[in-house]
């Protein structure tokens, strides 16, 4: 995947979509679109000089805490898209980054925010923005919003009893370079704890996923789900310790 500044601070690729992006229905799968966003954030950051070869050299690495995705309109196999992304600048300890898909005609069909923050790869715990004073520039940083209010924060509602649904054991194809579970993989096992022929019959409108704390392999994942009637909630445990939330829209 290549891509391509289109000012200062906006960067931009065009992908036709493949067969391992859609589904059954020839549809963009959410959990593709993460694929594509994730990516993007990674060339951008890198062609600006604050990527992972930037902050490697000291044992940082970007890391994804939310996302909050919208699916106006999903497009199809074989399709010609163009996905958009920018940071935005701080939101207290998060750095905020937009994304717009767009099809041939400039249609917008799925826009997300999304709030990261850095990870000391060493000793594995949160870099404070403080100490990294200037490392995103100001003529790098891009105000405009496709989502104007950052990634909610995903819980559980009160009073849930959310069942078991599943357990997943971290393995080898889950984890990334930085050594943990890759955040696609999350969305991939949230979406497996619903059925096939819902999924089929009930197009994901909204999808939203905070990232809490890390699995690594070997650890067991037990999958938490609880259902409203337009929405569902999923959590990964690890014991007492919750990796992720998500809530998916329908």
């Amino acid at each position: 995947m290549n891509g391509t500044l289109i000012d200062q601070s906006r960067y931009q690729i065009i992908k036709t979509l493949d067969c391992r992006d859609v589904d059954m229905r020839k549809r963009l799968r959410p959990a593709a679109f993460m694929e594509i966003t994730q990516e993007a954030a990674y060339l951008a950051s890198q062609e600006m000089g604050f990527g992972y070869s930037d902050l490697i050299a000291t044992h940082k690495a970007w890391v994804l805490a939310r996302m909050t995705i919208l699916f106006e309109d999903m497009p199809l196999w074989r399709e010609s898209v163009t996905l958009t992304t920018w940071h935005k600048g701080l939101a207290g300890p998060f750095h905020l980054r937009d994304f717009r898909l767009c099809d041939s005609e400039g249609r917008e069909r799925v826009k997300a925010t999304s709030s990261w923050v850095i990870l000391d790869t060493e000793e594995r715990s949160l870099v404070r923005n403080s100490e990294l004073e200037g490392l995103v520039p100001e003529h790098r940083t891009c105000r405009q919003h496709v989502i104007e209010a950052p990634a909610e924060r995903v819980i559980m509602p009160r009073g849930a009893q959310p069942t078991l649904a599943a357990e997943h054991t971290v393995a080898f194809s889950d984890t990334d370079f930085i050594g943990h579970t890759n955040n696609v993989r999350y969305v991939i096992w949230a979406m497996d704890c619903l059925s096939y022929e819902e999924l089929m019959q009930r197009p994901v409108r909204s999808l939203s996923i905070n990232f809490n704390h890390e699995t690594r392999a070997g650890e067991r994942v037990a999958l938490h789900l609880y259902r409203e009637a337009d929405c569902c909630y999923v959590e990964g445990k690890v014991e007492e310790r919750q990796a992720f939330c998500a809530k998916i829209t329908f």
